[in-house]
């Protein structure tokens, strides 16, 4: 996994992201790493079904996984829900 094949999912309009990932199959990425945490994660599984049934419907689904992140903030330690969802052509 290099950094060019990871989209970093934030606040931005889903269809940014969506750009973001078929800009990188275009670009000849095999797989592709999204990644988003926290109120992130839904916007991060709308890109990739934008992605998949819209722009480039021979992508495939290749791995979830789910975790847990200790964030230590002002108000003390919170855990963050994270994702990364694995796509390949």
């Amino acid at each position: 996994m290099t950094e060019d094949n990871v989209v970093f999912i934030g606040n931005k309009p889903v269809m940014n992201y969506v750009l973001a990932i078929v800009t990188q199959f275009n670009n000849g990425a095999a797989e592709i790493f999204v990644k988003a945490r926290g109120k992130a994660i839904s916007r991060a599984v709308d890109a990739v079904e934008v992605s998949r049934n819209r722009f480039i419907p021979e992508t495939k689904i290749k791995e979830i996984k789910i975790g847990t992140e200790k964030i230590t903030t002002d108000r003390g330690d919170s855990n963050v829900s994270t994702i990364e969802i694995v796509l390949a052509k």
